[in-house]
């Protein structure tokens, strides 16, 4: 995806104009996180679709500049974009047209793609549209036949629930998730539950949860080897932060490193110990804290 970032000096206003800086940056969420894993050391993949542009092309490029294994088809005429409007908090709020982002097909995905996989990460934007919803299924059969993990991030609560809540809890269920990430809002739209059932609820998704707080860090819940449930708070050092686009996917990115034991070429054993995920939950609030504070990259033709 195209991120064209939106910073308003003061409030918008109706009928008129108002100063700020607009930025093209590169986007979407999995290939935030995919650019992230590999600035971490890893080694890292992504697979999509752009469309017949120059924003298409420049997006592939820079996903390899970065260390990213680029595997994009190309379908359709615009490459998918989003408009992200940051308040003077950081905070954002998305208008998205997601273009040939949802033209994937499960006969584009090949199975050499996944062989050497630890983890396969899916947000959730790929679900809730066909043919891309058919490709993620495909992806994920092939990653657990390679041995690896699934994760799925939830991603926004607007389409989830726009799509239904029971149609993307089957669609979730569907992936085998071993790690589920959402934020606090996320999560209760998805359980639909009251907020001391959340967790609960969740664990019947995924055996690990992991439910995101912003500035307050984190909550990992999980069933330990007894299968009971436990949990684990671990909180952030709260930053500055003028545009948290992105923070998310860059916590995943770490988060996922770190569970794979940083890289190693076996994945460590599980059911995951505290102290896994512990280091896990640092590592991702590292990963989120570091891309906060380094400088945007503006992208350009």
């Amino acid at each position: 995806m195209l991120d064209v970032v939106v910073v308003p000096e003061r409030s918008v206003e109706t009928g008129t104009d108002v100063p700020g800086t607009l930025r093209f940056r590169a986007g979407g969420s999995a290939a935030n996180v995919a650019r992230s894993f590999a600035h971490l050391g890893g080694s890292a993949g992504f697979i999509g679709s752009v469309g017949r542009d120059g924003w298409g092309r420049r997006l592939g490029a820079v996903l390899r500049e970065e260390g990213v294994t680029a595997h994009l088809v190309v379908s359709g005429p615009i490459t998918g974009r989003l408009a992200a409007v940051v308040d003077r908090g950081g905070e954002r709020s998305f208008v998205t047209e997601r273009g040939s982002a949802d033209a994937l097909r499960p006969d584009d995905v090949r199975a050499s793609w996944l062989r050497r996989a630890g983890v396969l990460h899916v947000p959730a934007y790929s679900l809730f549209h066909d043919p891309v919803a058919g490709a993620v299924a495909r992806a994920s059969e092939l990653a657990h036949e390679a041995g690896a993990l699934v994760s799925v991030d939830t991603a926004s609560r607007a389409p989830l629930l726009a799509f239904g809540r029971a149609a993307a809890w089957s669609r979730i269920a569907g992936l085998r998730p071993d790690v589920l990430f959402a934020n606090r809002g996320e999560a209760v739209a998805l359980a639909g539950v009251a907020a001391p059932r959340v967790a609960s609820r969740l664990l019947e998704l995924a055996p690990v949860v992991v439910i995101k707080d912003g500035a307050a860090g984190c909550d990992v819940i999980w069933r330990d080897a007894a299968g009971v449930m436990a949990e684990l708070d671990v909180a952030a050092s709260p930053i500055a932060a003028a545009d948290t686009t992105g923070a998310g996917d860059a916590f995943a990115a770490g988060f996922l490193f770190a569970l794979l034991g940083g890289g190693a070429a076996a994945l460590p054993a599980h059911p995951w110990t505290a102290a896994t995920l512990r280091r896990a939950a640092l590592a991702g609030h590292r990963a989120a804290a570091d891309l906060l504070r380094r400088p945007r990259a503006e992208l350009g033709l």
